[in-house]
């Protein structure tokens, strides 16, 4: 499977499970820089966990998020679209770990009764819906069943952002045709950008009220090089100068991964 191979499917499911036969996830949170994202999503989904909560995570991706929480304590219900995925989460499923892992899709979470879950986690699915509908009913879907006055975690992927990570990538990059040269909107594949106020405008739009805003993973992935090499003390200061910033107004924009705490209305 190739990007070519890969644009060339159109069945948006088959193409966000194929395009992680590309992607290596189990090795997304592998260096100090990607580890900052995790670090503080978990920080931020603690500050509402209470003892016998159950959790939903959704589009969980190899397991990082569900794994950390089972092992800490709480039930934990995931589910996953990708096959490469499925298979890289099962192997580190352990006979002590409380996780119910399933195949399936973002949009249809039928086989979960109506308000059962107390943290429902939606890191991974707005990264590949395009159609404004489906975005909808991702997030209808996890309002339903989570419990009333519950929190729904999202994450989206910050269109400005990803233009200057690109940038440092490929220094001609501002002459390739991967953006819209006038309103600098990046396109849409093989992930789906947003803008800081497209993201609220979503949310607002799902009749969810956001309690809170954080820059997950700041300038980690700009400055990744850097971050990764430096010596313990040095990292964990700089993670401390990271959570100064990351609730920022000022510094929302200047993420490549965005969180949002919401709440059921």
């Amino acid at each position: 499977m190739d990007f070519n191979e890969l644009y060339c499917i159109k069945n948006e499911a088959e193409r966000v499970n194929r395009t992680y036969d590309i992607f290596d996830e189990e090795k997304r949170f592998s260096s100090k820089g990607a580890r900052v994202e995790f670090i503080t999503t978990v920080q931020h989904i603690e500050k509402y966990l209470k003892p016998g909560d159950r959790i939903l995570d959704i589009g969980a991706g190899t397991g990082a998020y569900s794994i950390y929480f089972s092992r800490n304590g709480y039930e934990v219900s995931a589910l996953e679209l990708a096959d490469a995925n499925i298979r890289a989460f099962r192997k580190k499923i352990m006979p002590s770990d409380c996780i119910d892992l399933v195949q399936g899709n973002a949009l249809d979470l039928s086989r979960y009764p109506d308000n059962h879950f107390d943290i429902v986690l939606v890191l991974g699915p707005l990264y590949h819906l395009k159609n404004d509908e489906d975005k909808q009913r991702c997030i209808e879907e996890a309002k339903r069943v989570c419990k009333d006055g519950g929190k729904i975690f999202f994450a989206f992927i910050s269109n400005d952002m990803v233009t200057l990570t690109e940038f440092a990538y490929d220094e001609k990059y501002f002459l390739g045709d991967t953006y819209d040269h006038e309103t600098f909107k990046v396109f849409d594949f093989p992930f789906v950008f947003h803008t800081l106020d497209e993201m609220r405008q979503i949310l607002r739009r799902g009749g969810v009220k956001i309690l809170n805003e954080v820059a997950s993973d700041g300038v980690s992935e700009l400055m990744a090089e850097r971050i990764n090499n430096l010596d313990e003390l040095s990292y964990e200061q700089y993670l401390r100068y990271h959570f100064y910033t990351c609730e920022k107004p000022e510094m929302l924009g200047r993420s490549n991964h965005l969180l949002f705490a919401t709440e059921k209305e």
